[in-house]
């Protein structure tokens, strides 16, 4: 079975709806997995902008320690408990939709699911998407993605 991820509010290669664009409403989208691979203890959830003009990237969203036996997140939430979500490049946990420069061109937003081999990473609330992902590459099963776009179209 091939580990697989789908959404109700997005699609993959499409553009990022208006809901998921932080000054427009700023909701984390509906999320859906399957497939996950035998080992599976836990999941985790980014949402990452490569083409940000930062050097490293951008952070919009960051969960981890997912229970296994969840296969969903709704639109908005609520996460399942024991989830936690780390500090966003915003500067805070939670979700922080799409704002890329105005006239930058498009930027990629990749939501990505992953399946880990353990219960709980050691992640806080405080911790920085490079944490995450520094957790991640040492536990990861398994990963899926969507990837959609958006552009600001504003000039600077």
């Amino acid at each position: 079975m091939t580990f697989t991820l789908t959404s109700t509010d997005l699609a993959d290669g499409g553009t990022l709806p208006d809901a998921q664009v932080q000054a427009k409403g700023n909701t984390s989208p509906q999320l859906a997995w399957s497939g996950a691979p035998e080992g599976t203890k836990s999941f985790a959830i980014t949402c990452f902008d490569p083409d940000a003009p930062t050097g490293s990237g951008f952070w919009h969203w960051t969960v981890a320690n997912i229970p296994a036996e969840v296969s969903e997140i709704p639109t908005g939430g609520p996460l399942p408990d024991g989830a936690v979500e780390g500090r966003t490049d915003f500067g805070e946990p939670g979700f922080g939709g799409a704002a890329p420069p105005p006239g930058h061109g498009p930027h990629r937003y990749v939501f990505t699911v992953f399946a880990v081999d353990v219960d709980q990473l050691p992640v806080t609330p405080e911790d920085s998407g490079a944490k995450y992902g520094f957790n991640l590459h040492f536990h990861t099963l398994a990963t899926a993605s969507i990837t959609a776009t958006y552009e600001n179209p504003g000039k600077d």
